[in-house]
């Protein structure tokens, strides 16, 4: 079946802090995706600025690897009230995606693992492994015409997603978990999940490239079948 997509733009908040990364090749990562207009921020800026701004985006991309359950006390005055902002726009219609260290954040915070779909998110880490990585749908929009590929990455060894996700990349790789991404449909929003991400020799990949543009716009609503 054929992809439509919305002619507008598809704009996304990009969530960062917590976890470093090559700042150049991360920009030019989204400055190539088309049709996506990214706004790169870090946490705080986004819990600190306007709620009429941070409900404007089609999608937000979680980049983030904070391990301190979100707290508004805690927070100095420019970092907003995460908890309250957090639990606002988990809790709203906006889709998400979590890339790579996101799916990590907050290991205490139930809800964080409720939305991903993974209650159980202790992990190891395996930097550089050479990977292939296997569609398991390729109906879905997200997947549709993809062959495998390989690339080089940040693998996780950690629990399966379960219940009601889509599974649609994996990877047989010996030190990783199968699931690669996975997409969920609730009531509310979508939720889209790329394990992959960890620098610029994955995010230079186009099948990943590819993965990640449709990924957002797919929870964003503007790419369907």
């Amino acid at each position: 079946m054929m992809q439509t997509y919305s002619p507008e733009e598809t704009t996304i908040a990009v969530i960062t802090g917590g976890h470093s990364y090559e700042v150049i090749a991360f920009h030019q990562l989204f400055r190539s995706l088309p049709g996506i207009c990214a706004y790169i921020q870090s946490l705080d800026e986004f819990c600190s600025s306007r709620q009429a701004d941070r409900l404007a985006y089609d999608a937000l991309v979680f980049y983030n690897f904070h391990q301190d359950t979100p707290d508004d006390e805690q927070c100095p005055w420019y970092a907003g009230k995460q908890r309250t902002v957090l639990g606002e726009v988990l809790g709203n219609g906006q889709g998400m995606v979590f890339l790579h260290h996101a799916l990590l954040a907050y290991p205490s915070w139930d809800v964080w693992g409720q939305l991903l779909g993974v209650a159980q998110r202790s992990f190891q880490y395996f930097p550089d492994q050479e990977m292939t990585i296997t569609p398991t749908k390729t109906s879905h929009c997200i997947t549709e015409g993809l062959q495998s590929w390989q690339m080089v990455d940040e693998v996780y060894l950690m629990d399966e997603p379960r219940g009601d996700v889509e599974v649609l990349l994996t990877t047989d790789h010996p030190r990783s978990m199968r699931s690669i991404a996975w997409a969920r449909e609730l009531p509310e929003k979508r939720v889209f999940c790329l394990v992959s991400g960890h620098d610029a020799h994955t995010w230079q990949n186009q099948s990943f490239q590819q993965v990640l543009l449709r990924g957002i716009q797919w929870a964003a609503k503007t790419l369907s079948v």
